[in-house]
């Protein structure tokens, strides 16, 4: 099978390889998927540029879709030709989606409702799973104001689409003026410039000196400072996701103990099987009644793997960046 990797880490022009892998075989409990959209996230291109190569090879990319070719035993035969969207391909293994083929545990392929495209598929497993679970810890938003950082990239955008949806009022942030635009059509009410604009100071005359009831963040590294200035209300909960930084993130305790703040942190790739099942069928649900906008920023093929990485890293494509098989 045709197939990308790398055996050490590196920049993607250096160290990304385009050729030719055995074709894996299912093995009892397992699909085989033939691959028709990989999709890119930013820490497919991290772990490419630092995180430890533990194997003879990586293949990198967690997320795709594609339709069932095989099955392992212990599979029903009937999954076979099933269209489906994949998750966590390569949490924790070698072999990820930039390639023709993949053999995985048939629970991480998921059926795709009819009339949902490959493309789509490429969007769900990190992105869509992330912004779910992160409006999940944050409760209710029925009628409450919500604070979203990074509201311009993939996932802060399905966050904000799902938490108006909710019935939230969401401010977002972003550091540009294409990113800010992307907001405003995900349903942020209110879009500021990290960059430019006073954030703290920003919140405090949109919501009257009361602060957000919740905020759901992409780096905790940058928001924990906010914690301190006024920007959520008492009682009131920050969900983060990530952080640009992976070292100790002081955070104003006082505040937070006469605040009443809660702080939730989840790893995507690490959810309980309880919570990623009653999202998994939130999903589908909203993907059979067509609920979600999805943005596809750029699309290469499996030979432009390198550019695609780029393009994931220089941050300049709205909207998620994919390989087409």
């Amino acid at each position: 099978m045709k197939a990308a990797w790398y055996t050490k880490n590196g920049t993607a022009r250096d160290v990304l390889v385009v050729g030719e892998l055995p074709t894996p075989e299912p093995g009892p409990g397992e699909v085989l998927v033939k691959i028709y959209r990989s999709g890119i996230n930013p820490s497919d291109v991290k772990s490419r540029k630092s995180r430890l190569v533990n194997a003879e090879l990586i293949v990198p990319h967690s997320d795709g879709g594609g339709v069932i070719h095989s099955v392992g035993e212990g599979v029903a035969q009937e999954r076979v030709g099933q269209r489906v969207w994949l998750w966590n391909c390569q949490w924790q293994r070698p072999m990820g989606t930039a390639a023709e083929f993949i053999a995985l545990p048939q629970s991480q392929a998921v059926a795709l409702p009819p009339g949902v495209d490959f493309e789509v598929a490429a969007c769900l497993g990190i992105p869509v799973l992330t912004a779910l679970q992160a409006v999940h810890l944050a409760g209710s938003l029925k009628g409450k104001t919500v604070l979203v950082t990074g509201a311009g990239n993939v996932v802060g955008n399905y966050v904000t689409q799902l938490a108006v949806l909710g019935g939230a009022t969401v401010i977002g942030t972003t550091g540009s003026a294409h990113r800010k635009s992307h907001s405003s059509e995900g349903g942020a009410a209110h879009v500021l410039d990290y960059k430019t604009e006073a954030i703290a100071q920003r919140i405090k005359q949109i919501t009257a000196d009361y602060g957000v009831d919740g905020i759901i963040d992409m780096d905790f590294a940058s928001t924990a400072g906010l914690l301190g200035q006024g920007v959520l209300k008492a009682h009131g909960t920050l969900v983060t996701y990530g952080s640009n930084s992976v070292g100790a993130i002081p955070v104003d305790f006082r505040a937070m103990l006469f605040g009443s703040f809660g702080i939730k942190a989840f790893l995507v790739y690490d959810l309980k099987d309880a919570d990623r099942e009653i999202i998994t069928a939130e999903l589908t649900a909203m993907l059979e009644s067509n609920s979600l906008v999805h943005k596809i920023g750029a699309t290469f093929s499996l030979d432009e793997i390198a550019l695609a990485h780029e393009a994931v890293e220089n941050g300049a494509t709205i909207g998620s960046v994919q390989i087409v098989m």
